[in-house]
C-alpha cells in the first residue's frame, strides 16, 4: 500500500479492511482479533478511576472503548473522536444514544478537541507518518488537551507494512518526561505493545 498521504493512507487502509471484513467486528479497525483490543482497553482504563470524570477517546473507531469503560466506571463522560465516517457511525449507532456519550467527526491531530480530564488513544498513533516529528506533535497535542493525565499505547514491535510502525519505549517516555514530571510506562500485558500513563 503506497502512501500517498497520511490521511489518504488510512482511510484506503481502513475501507478496505471494511470491504474484506465488513464494518462489525474489530477487523475493521486493524487489530488482529477481539483480545488484541481488550488487553489495550485493560492497561488503558488503569490510568485512573475515571468515575465522574470525562474522557476524550482520540481515534475511537466503532467506540467499543465506551461500553468497556462503562463496565468499570459507570459514571464516566466519554467523547469519541474519529475521522473515518464508516468507522464513526458505526460507533454511534453502537454507542450514541447512551448517556453522557458524545462522537465528533474530525482529525485529532490537525482539528480542534475538546478539553477533557483525561485523553486516551488505542491504537491511534501507530500509523505511518510523513512528518518524523509526528508521534511528538500528536503526544504534546493530547497531553495539552487534558486536565489530569493522558493515557496512550504504541507498539514496541511491528512488521514493516508501510502504514504501522513501532516505536522505543525509552525514546517515547524521554520525550513524555520532558511534558510531565510523572510518566509512568506499562508494558506487562503484551510482548508487542506498550502503555504510557502522564499525569498533570
Amino acid at each position: 500500500m503506497s502512501i500517498l498521504t497520511d490521511s489518504t493512507a488510512v482511510f484506503q487502509y481502513h475501507r478496505y479492511m471494511i470491504m474484506l471484513h465488513g464494518n462489525q467486528g474489530t477487523a475493521a479497525l486493524g487489530w488482529r482479533d477481539l483480545q488484541s483490543q481488550v488487553i489495550r482497553f485493560k492497561a488503558l482504563a488503569e490510568i485512573a478511576d475515571l468515575n465522574g470524570h470525562t474522557v476524550l477517546d482520540a481515534g475511537c473507531g466503532h467506540g467499543d472503548l465506551r461500553a468497556y469503560l462503562h463496565r468499570l466506571y459507570p459514571e464516566v463522560f466519554y467523547c469519541g473522536i474519529e475521522q473515518i465516517p464508516e468507522l464513526l457511525d458505526e460507533a454511534v449507532r453502537r454507542y450514541g444514544e447512551w448517556p453522557g456519550t458524545s462522537f465528533i467527526c474530525g482529525n485529532f491531530v490537525n482539528g480542534l478537541i475538546p478539553v477533557t480530564d483525561y485523553v486516551v488513544a488505542s491504537g491511534s498513533l501507530n500509523y505511518y507518518s510523513l512528518d518524523p516529528e509526528f508521534i511528538f506533535k500528536a503526544i504534546f497535542k493530547l497531553y495539552a488537551h487534558c486536565k489530569l493525565g493522558f493515557a496512550f499505547n504504541l507498539l514496541s514491535h511491528a512488521i514493516p507494512n508501510g502504514l504501522i510502525v513501532a516505536y522505543n519505549p525509552k525514546e517515547i517516555m524521554d520525550y513524555c518526561l520532558s511534558l510531565s514530571k510523572q510518566v509512568l510506562l506499562k508494558n506487562d500485558y503484551s510482548d508487542e505493545d506498550f502503555t504510557i500513563f502522564m499525569y498533570r
